[in-house]
This record gives C-alpha cells, structure tokens and sequence, in this order.
C-alpha cells in the first residue's frame, strides 16, 4: 500500500506541470470539407440549410473574403498545410506530393508538434482521389500527424448505384446518389465518429491537441441519404445563366477553364436542377456531421480551449458562368467559407469583410495559439488581429494560381492576366457594379488607370509568390512530372510505405 501511494504521489507530481502547461495551451480543431462553397446560411443563401455550421458562425468570426491560392484540391491543400505558394512547393497538379520537392519543410501540424502537442488526422487533409482514395492514406503526408485515421463508409461500396452524367469516373463529373441508411454508416458520418473518439481521448488525458478533421463531402458523387434530399424542393432553385456572346469577351485560356468538362457543357435544365439540388442535401448532410463533432466539444468543455477552423479547399461553380465544379479563376471557384471562433473572443457573432488567404492559416493559428515563429520560408501574414478587430485589413490583395494565369482580389476588384495568351490577356471585373464577375471591363478606358495600377500589383504579388523561399531545399518538378497515380499510392500504402 505505501509503495502504491508513493507511485501515485511521483505520477501526480509528474502528471502536474504537464496538465498545467495544457491548461495554458489552446487546442485546435482543424475542419477541412471538400468543394464546400459559400451555400449556407450564415453567408446568406435562401435555400440551403446549415444550423450547425451557423451556429459555429454565431460563436465566431465569419469571413467573407477569404480565398484560396488554387482552385484545386492537391495544391490548394499542399498550400495550406506548408504555408508555401504552389509554385514554391511544387504542387501545381492535383497529385504531386511536396515532399518530392521540399523534402524538409516544416508543415503546420508538424509546427504545432514541434512545440509539444499531439496532431492527428482523420479523413481528408491532404490530396484523395475522392471517392477512389477513400480507406486509404490518399496522397497524405505521414510525417505532419501522430496519428492517421481512414474510415470508409457505406457509400464508398455502393458507388455502383450512383447516377452520373457520363461514364468517367464519379469523382470527377456530376453524379449523385439518395442512400439508404443512417448518417453514422457514411464515410463521412465515420470520420464525425472517430474524430468525437480522439475527442474523448484528449479531453481525459488532457494533452494539448491539433486535430484535423477532413471531410469528403460535398464533393462528387454528392450523397446524402434521403432525408437531406427531402429538404428542398427542386422548383425552388434557380439556375444561373450567362448572356449570348458571353464567352467571346474573355481570354481564351479564361474561356477553356470554363469549358474543360466537355461532358458538363450545355447541360439540359433538368439535369442541372437534379445535381444543384443533390448538391444542397450533401452540404445539410455535411452541416449534421459538423454539428455532431462541435456537440461533443462542447460536452466536454474542450471548447473553452480550443480554436475552432472551419474551411474549405476552394470554391464551386453550381451553374455560375456555365461552369460546374471547381477550376477556374473566378470568384465561385477562388473564394471559400471560412469561420474562426476562438475562446473569449469580444467578436462573436460578427463578420469581416478583411481579405485573407488559406497560406494565412499557418502564421495565424500560430499566433493565436502562442506558438513560437514558424520557419522564415512559411509564406503568407497572420489575420489574428481581425479576431479583436474586424475592421483590420492584414493585406490588400489576395492571389491565386491556376494553368500559369495568376488572379488577384482586392476589396473592389478582381484582375487576372494570362501570361500566355495570344490576343486578350486580361479580365477585370468591378465587384461594386458586377459581383457575379459577368462583364470584362479589361481595355476599357473608364477603367485604364485602374488597370495599371492592379497590373503593377499583380506583379509584386506574382514574382512574391514565384520565388524560391530562403532557407528552404527546392527541387523543381519535371514539366511533365503529374505526380503520385492514386493506385500507385494505394499500392504504397497496402505495402505500409505511405
């Protein structure tokens, strides 16, 4: 018994300094969905219903001008996840991996292990073929986590029975499905109940924790089972249209993002209806599966230290400029939902209209959670000013890649210049006048200084965002180098080398 007691007196006295340097730290939950765009209801749409994610809004600070720096999900997530611009990692195709070109980068979950927490990982973080990848480590980075979770649903083994528009494969063109069962059985109902068991985990032992929670949906097939269907009436949605001759007022290389999904051209009303509407019911069923992971949170007062991140890889076209899907250089495909909700905050509730870009995540949730200074190459600028004061503006501009054009965003308006193109080179649209980015006023004279001006711009930021950061090995991918195939690295992680 004495020998006991003298054990638990060493543990308690061992165990004390730690849970007091936990208690000092904030936690973050890190929540990644998939081609999620601004169609909920704390960004205002009619139709579709978010409680859960408004809720989360409510508690937090919602950004309304918050970008990505690639409409696609390998580099956007690349991005992010290294704090370097696609360009500066290597990841400018979808299955690039950056540790092919940056071997010893310090990515931002490794930061915060780096600084004594526990990273993990359930789901989708870094690249998956999505649905394909499922199950697997996908395209992920084994050195940022602890440890990785893969779950995999019922919808993964029932792909046979969704509908889609051709017979390329679902991830990759529109395709749905209304599925039987419980929300629990999905994948992404699977990734809400590991990371609610990490959860439970963390709140017992009290290590401080980064937690990634990365959801697959909406992305296509959009799946949902039927009660998330039954939410809409598909008379109720409107379908977005572009006037005749619309096309022949942008650059080629604008014109070809918009057209690439030859199989998504000129789609009947119906069609487009019936995907819209499968769309909205897999954002509801996304929202339940967010609200069941912020509820544990909350049940086990890990909220009153932990940072909350809810984002997105990048935008979605539902319609807008003719275009379905992701990829282009507009506001649809660049902008991204993303609320911050930190314990104590004095802005609860509020919004900014602050221009912030995803590469901004790193420095930012470093700040907030007191972590030292991340590497000198981690590009990008901390927002956590706004969090006190949403009328700072941490930048000016917000930048974006995509197939060598390069897009900014300031407050009012949206430049983009195609190096390459023969002929127009240029878009420029005025958000005051023309939020839907439907009239190129590039070349117009009312415009030309402003053109000039966002031209001079546009280069600072481009050659900023081009160049090889300091401190940081840089091997330059092959022209033709597309990366990691997905059976490449299914086959790599079965060997257990992924």
């Amino acid at each position: 018994m004495k020998r006991a007691f003298r054990l638990t007196l060493l543990f308690v006295a061992a165990a004390a300094p730690i849970a007091a340097l936990a208690a000092e730290r904030l936690n973050v939950l890190f929540i990644m969905t998939d081609d999620l765009n601004n169609n909920m209801g704390a960004y205002g749409h009619p139709l579709v219903q978010t409680p859960h994610m408004d809720r989360l809004a409510s508690e937090g600070l919602v950004f309304v001008k918050a970008y990505c720096n690639y409409p696609q999900c390998g580099p956007s997530r690349a991005s992010f996840m290294t704090g370097l611009y696609p360009e500066q990692s290597g990841v400018t195709r979808l299955r690039r991996m950056f540790r092919d070109y940056v071997p010893d980068v310090v990515t931002l979950s490794q930061h915060f292990m780096n600084n004594g927490y526990t990273a993990a990982r359930v789901g989708k973080i870094y690249h998956y073929d999505n649905p394909d990848g499922i199950g697997t480590h996908g395209h992920d980075d084994k050195h940022s986590w602890t440890e990785r979770i893969n779950p995999v649903g019922r919808d993964f083994h029932e792909e046979h029975l969704v509908t889609a528009i051709s017979d390329k494969p679902i991830g990759g063109t529109l395709s749905w499905m209304v599925a039987e069962g419980t929300d629990e059985e999905q994948t992404d109902g699977k990734v809400a109940t590991e990371s609610i068991k990490l959860l439970e985990k963390y709140a017992a032992s009290g290590e401080p924790f980064f937690l990634g929670v990365g959801f697959f949906k909406p992305h296509t097939p959009f799946v949902a089972p039927k009660k998330y269907f039954d939410l809409y009436d598909p008379a109720d949605i409107e379908i977005p249209r572009v006037p005749t001759g619309y096309f022949d007022t942008l650059p080629y290389p604008a014109m070809r993002t918009l057209k690439v999904r030859r199989d998504q051209v000129d789609l009947p009303e119906e069609t487009k209806r019936t995907a819209i509407h499968a769309y909205y019911a897999t954002i509801s069923f996304l929202d339940a599966q967010v609200g069941r992971v912020l509820n544990v949170l909350e049940e086990l007062g890990l909220a009153d230290n932990t940072i909350v991140l809810f984002s997105s890889d990048h935008g979605y076209h539902m319609g807008e400029h003719e275009h379905f899907q992701k990829t282009t250089l507009f506001e649809q495909s660049a902008r991204v939902p993303l609320i911050l909700s930190l314990p104590g905050m004095t802005t609860r509730g509020q919004r900014t209209s602050s221009i912030v870009e995803m590469i901004d995540f790193y420095r930012t949730l470093g700040d907030l959670a007191g972590l030292p200074e991340p590497p000198p190459y981690v590009q990008g600028v901390s927002f956590a000013p706004v969090l006190k004061d949403p009328a700072y503006q941490p930048r000016e501009s917000a930048l974006m890649y995509l197939w060598g054009g390069y897009t900014l965003r300031t407050n009012r308006y949206r430049y983009t210049w195609w190096p390459q193109a023969e002929g127009l080179k240029a878009e420029l649209y005025d958000h005051l006048n023309d939020p839907g980015e439907m009239v190129n006023l590039a070349g117009d004279a009312n415009y030309a200084d402003v053109q000039q001006s966002l031209h001079a711009l546009w280069e600072e930021r481009v050659e900023g965002a081009s160049v090889t950061p300091t401190g940081l090995s840089f091997t330059p991918p092959e022209p033709d180098d597309n990366g990691i195939s997905t059976k490449d690295a299914i086959r790599l992680f079965n060997e257990g080398k992924m």
